[in-house]
């Protein structure tokens, strides 16, 4: 081997080596990078989830005062009916009601008229009481929502701690990184005998392909896990049906001549079907109560909501027909881009990736959660072949760890709040991790 071929060796030896270090900060560039954006989505999480207990325990308190309202009326109702009683109980006393009429059928007039007072009496002893135990349920609802509230507040207050602790992180990876790849790029210019401008844009170009061949590799073998469980699925339907289309059918019994006698057949007696007697309860007559001696109602305590968890849907096989806002969501988008991100921003001048989303499709009339776990959840589930303008890219591994959303807008570009430092921009969508969902809205 000559000199010659021996130095070209040793510097195609050494550009590999520049581009795996080139490869390794890159990726960890990308880890840093989705880091800080899966803490920036917890954080949106967190945050949505404090929403809901907030408005749970709101929900709860309204009742809970209405419940107050109800038995102070109720209250009211029984006290003055109390007193009525007590009025009148001379003219309503058993002895009375007999020594003071004039022949028996007054005797039964007023009987009957000290009955009705009676029932009267525990109907509002009764309505007071439900009104008391319900107002207690509530009271006991609404401090549940009161310290769950408490506690998803406490845990967004956490999350945020951490995202901006991974912020920080991030900003320092990527500082890093870029003086780190000026300098291995730089160096790639010397060993290929190009200027470094040049080797830059080789290198986003390799960067960009292997994106690309990375996602097309993974569309591929969704489509292919996809076909295989759809086959799946068919062939045990078809089994299904074979199975049931060869079920046995009991053929005619056929006679034939024998010397031997053929007994007959005995009829199996058809089992009557026993009847449970349903037991009657006996009523027990309630004593006329007393103000003094009013029990205390054990409250039920109803179950508190709790926040929609996103969980994995699979993508249907015939995709949901193309919404029609999704221009109206692109246009607002677009009007964004320039803009820089901040973590939890919505608008009206900085945005966050599901910040982003959210405005962009309630321009177009949909409203969405500030929250990219939530939009996937309520969206309809596609696939990558099934993309259309205006649909929703997601990042994670599954639907629970979701941590950036982008608008697709066609032609395999998108629009999106990419991270810190950078601002609401329109790329390719392969231009960085390559998307794992796909969603709808509607």
């Amino acid at each position: 081997m000559s000199a010659a071929e021996a130095a070209v060796g040793a510097a195609a030896d050494d550009v590999a080596g520049v581009q795996a270090q080139l490869a390794t900060a890159q990726a960890s560039y990308d880890d840093a990078q989705v880091a800080a954006a899966k803490a920036a989505e917890e954080l949106n999480g967190a945050t949505y989830r404090a929403d809901q207990a907030a408005a749970a325990h709101a929900s709860a308190q309204a009742a809970a005062v209405a419940a107050q309202d109800t038995l102070a009326g109720q209250r009211t109702a029984y006290a003055d009916a109390v007193v009525s009683a007590y009025q009148m109980s001379p003219q309503l006393s058993a002895l009375g009601a007999i020594s003071d009429a004039d022949g028996v059928t007054e005797v039964v007039e007023r009987t009957e008229a000290l009955r009705n007072a009676e029932g009267s009496l525990q109907d509002r002893f009764r309505a007071y009481d439900a009104a008391s135990a319900e107002a207690d349920a509530a009271a006991t609802r609404a401090a549940a929502t009161l310290a769950d509230a408490a506690a998803a507040q406490q845990a967004a207050e956490a999350s945020r701690d951490q995202a901006r602790e991974a912020a920080r992180a991030a900003r320092e990876v990527a500082s890093s990184y870029a003086a780190e790849r000026s300098r291995l790029v730089a160096h790639l210019a010397r060993l290929q005998g190009v200027s470094a401008r040049l080797a830059a844009t080789r290198q986003d170009q390799l960067e960009q392909a292997a994106a690309e061949a990375a996602a097309q590799a993974a569309a591929q073998a969704a489509a292919q896990q996809a076909a295989e469980q759809a086959a799946q699925e068919a062939a045990e339907e078809a089994a299904q049906e074979a199975a049931q289309q060869a079920s046995p059918t009991p053929a005619p019994a056929t006679s034939s001549p024998t010397d031997s006698v053929t007994s007959a057949p005995i009829l199996e007696p058809t089992p009557t079907p026993t009847h449970t007697p349903t037991h009657t309860p006996t009523h027990t007559a309630t004593p006329t109560p007393t103000e003094t001696s009013t029990p205390t109602p054990t409250p039920t305590p109803t179950p508190t909501p709790t926040p929609t968890v996103p969980t994995e849907t699979a993508a249907p096989t015939t995709p949901p027909p193309a919404s029609s806002g999704a221009q109206a969501a692109i246009a607002f988008a677009r009007a964004q881009i320039g803009e820089p991100y901040r973590y939890g921003a919505a608008g009206p001048s900085s945005w966050d990736c599901s910040g982003l989303t959210m405005q962009a499709w309630a321009a177009a009339g949909v409203s969405l959660p500030h929250y990219s776990g939530a939009q996937y959840a309520d969206s309809a589930k596609v696939t990558l072949d099934d993309l259309q303008p205006g649909d929703l890219l997601f990042w994670g591994s599954g639907p629970s760890s979701i941590y950036h959303v982008a608008l697709y807008v066609g032609d395999g570009r998108m629009i999106h709040a990419p991270r810190p430092g950078r601002s609401v921009e329109e790329v390719s969508m392969y231009y960085w991790i390559a998307p794992t969902m796909f969603a709808r809205p509607q």
